[in-house]
């Protein structure tokens, strides 16, 4: 089975109030096949800078630490203590075995270092099942990805996508927690 694109998604939170809603939209883009989550992390850091981890998921634990290296190994964070940081390491090595680049420590995502002190953040590693065919397509045609990100929706005011009201109404909604 091929994988479709990869994506980690990194949700910050200054007073965060979960209960269930970001977990049970992921859910229906599950059940929808449109996306499948990878791993699914809440990361809290308190004043000190100190780092606490839980799994946003209904994984059994030995099934959140087993699938939760995922992100602990793509950023560099153990989940599981010592054994999901070997963990990490011994998939970094296979990796590295089968010829396949690991990342160099300028190559490193250093996501902890964005998250501010006293806050959190909600870690996504998602499959975007819907992008298989076109990325299939693309690489068909010869293609390959230069670049990606998100856009804000100030931008798409220029371009004539939103009203400059709707676009500060959705650029309002997504950093209401950063101010």
């Amino acid at each position: 089975m091929a994988i479709g694109p990869v994506q980690l998604i990194v949700l910050g939170f200054t007073h965060p109030d979960f209960h269930g809603e970001v977990i049970a939209e992921l859910e229906k883009l599950r059940q929808s096949d449109t996306v499948r989550v990878i791993d699914a992390l809440a990361v809290y850091k308190n004043a000190r800078g100190d780092v606490e981890v839980e799994h946003l998921s209904n994984l059994t634990t030995p099934e959140a630490i087993e699938l939760g290296s995922k992100i602990g190994a793509l950023i560099g964070l153990g989940i599981d203590g010592e054994a999901g940081m070997q963990a990490g390491a011994t998939a970094g090595a296979q990796a590295a075995v089968a010829g396949l680049k690991a990342f160099s420590d300028e190559d490193a995502w250093d996501i902890l270092a964005d998250i501010p002190d006293d806050s959190a953040a909600a870690l996504l590693l998602i499959e975007h099942h819907w992008a298989v065919p076109l990325r299939d397509a693309i690489a068909r045609a010869g293609g390959f990805r230069l670049n990606d990100g998100f856009i804000s929706p100030l931008d798409l005011v220029g371009i004539g996508l939103t009203t400059a009201a709707e676009a500060q109404e959705l650029h309002d909604l997504e950093t209401a927690g950063a101010r």
